[in-house]
């Protein structure tokens, strides 16, 4: 047993020492292996410029003939402007993966390979500008290809080496080295990506290339960089592969991005709105309101629900929900734990498809109710003014008509149609409520408010004089 636990051993250092070895002089061998997959995209873009520095006449001018006499001629010169990005390989059928804005706009798009000789036209397949994501395809006949493999950027972590491979400022076939600075970064950029972060040097031109792992898998695509000076100051984002991969796939199969929708407008949980809802986390994705017929609706997720956990995923900010449902196959059954009444509660839902719309918003002249603790004059909310803002015209609540200056948190056209855990049904209910409230010595209303098509809850400080 004894001699089987020190070969065991043994192999292990071996191993261990091969690794070593392999990278103790560089990446040389990793490197030679991984160029050929990736490649410089090339873009043109036709642009027409009026060459005339005549200045534009009024319709009724005099001039107006005699100009177009001797100048009517003129035709726009037509010029060509070009950009230059990274790209990679991802399939033996041709299909090249890039980032979005490096090939928006463009009229014609070449992929150059690292060999200095090859170059073949390319066909956008489709793009997904909410992830900077875009697929190419060449024809695989015309040159000889390699491609990479998708690593699992889940297993990536804070500290590991990473190699960045592209074509910055035009200089193709140029490798960085660098670290995992950090992961799931937010950089505002959007809800779909939390980016990782690394100190590989990256620079204009390598939007698009791969960052590689030590086993020579893609866990990244380069896209962005923060800087004052427009170099390379070590901080460098890439859009992980787990996200990408999905992405990529869809576009290659439906020529877009097909996203799962919940239909909940969410809100970040305060510890205020924990305090007036008796739950003891600020973890979790506040339900502000349900959209009608979405999937949540029909599983009877409702306002005021906390989700905590998304298929098995733990939602810790509102943040995270976004991410984690357009991620969800369509059609998908998932199983959402959500905090309601006190207590945690499991609901099955069938994700749909997401489309995006807008409503508009409108005014209302009716005389109303003017409630002192709040500043705000209140009307009844009609079907008429419902169908002018763009709600459901059987939708039941109050407009807010007037706010004076002693309100900072309501604006005029907002609608109230809940309190707290009570929903309003007239002008007479919502000033019950807040004399209810006052009774019990509450200094402040807990509000789900309807503002320009969309649902979120507010708290309103009563007025101190």
């Amino acid at each position: 047993m004894r001699r089987l636990i020190s070969v065991i051993i043994f192999g292990s250092l071996f191993y261990s020492n091969q690794l070593f070895a392999e990278f103790e002089r560089g990446y040389a061998d990793l490197v030679d292996r991984l160029l050929p997959s990736v490649v410089s995209i090339a873009t043109t873009q036709i642009v027409e410029r009026n060459t005339s520095s005549l200045p534009e006449l009024p319709e009724d001018h005099p001039f107006n003939d005699m100009f177009e006499d001797f100048f009517g001629n003129q035709m726009p010169k037509r010029e060509n402007l070009t950009g230059l990005g990274s790209g990679f390989i991802i399939s033996e059928d041709g299909y090249v993966v890039t980032n979005n804005h490096v090939i928006s706009g463009a009229d014609q798009i070449t992929v150059i390979f690292n060999n200095g000789i090859d170059d073949v036209p390319a066909e956008l397949v489709g793009t997904d500008p909410k992830t900077d994501i875009a697929v190419l395809k060449i024809d695989p006949s015309s040159v000889n290809i390699e491609h990479v493999k998708w690593g699992n950027s889940e297993v990536s972590r804070v500290g590991d080496i990473v190699l960045a491979i592209g074509n910055p400022l035009g200089l193709g076939g140029t490798v960085t080295s660098g670290i995992i600075s950090s992961i799931n970064r937010d950089i505002g950029s959007g809800p779909y990506v939390d980016f990782i972060q690394t100190d590989a040097p990256i620079n204009r031109g390598n939007s698009g290339g791969p960052l590689f792992n030590l086993d020579g898998e893609v866990i990244g695509i380069n896209s962005m960089i923060i800087s004052q000076t427009g170099g390379s100051v070590g901080l460098g984002f890439s859009i992980p592969s787990k996200t990408a991969k999905l992405i990529v796939e869809q576009i290659i199969s439906f020529g877009q991005a097909k996203r799962g929708w919940l239909g909940v407008q969410i809100q970040d949980l305060t510890p205020e709105f924990s305090e007036s809802l008796g739950y003891d986390s600020t973890d979790g994705a506040f339900v502000a309101s349900i959209q009608p017929s979405s999937p949540a609706a029909k599983s009877n997720i409702q306002a005021g629900d906390i989700i905590v956990e998304f298929d098995g995923k733990k939602i810790s900010s509102f943040k995270d929900l976004p991410k984690v449902v357009a991620e969800t196959p369509i059609g998908s059954n998932v199983l959402v734990s959500v905090w309601r009444n006190g207590g945690l509660i499991s609901i099955n839902v069938k994700i749909d498809e997401l489309v995006e719309g807008n409503k508009n918003s409108s005014s209302n002249d009716a005389k109303g109710l003017f409630i002192e603790q709040l500043d705000i004059t209140l009307v009844e909310l009609d079907q008429n003014t419902s169908e002018s803002l763009g709600l459901d015209p059987d939708l039941v609540g109050v407009l807010v008509k007037e706010v004076g200056a002693k309100n900072q948190n309501l604006l005029v056209n907002d609608v109230i149609i809940q309190v707290s855990s009570e929903k309003i049904s007239d002008l007479n209910s919502f000033d019950k409520m807040v004399k209810d409230s006052i009774k019990l010595k509450r200094d402040k209303l807990l509000l789900r408010v309807i503002r320009e098509g969309n649902e979120f809850w507010l708290i309103n400080p009563f007025v101190i004089e």
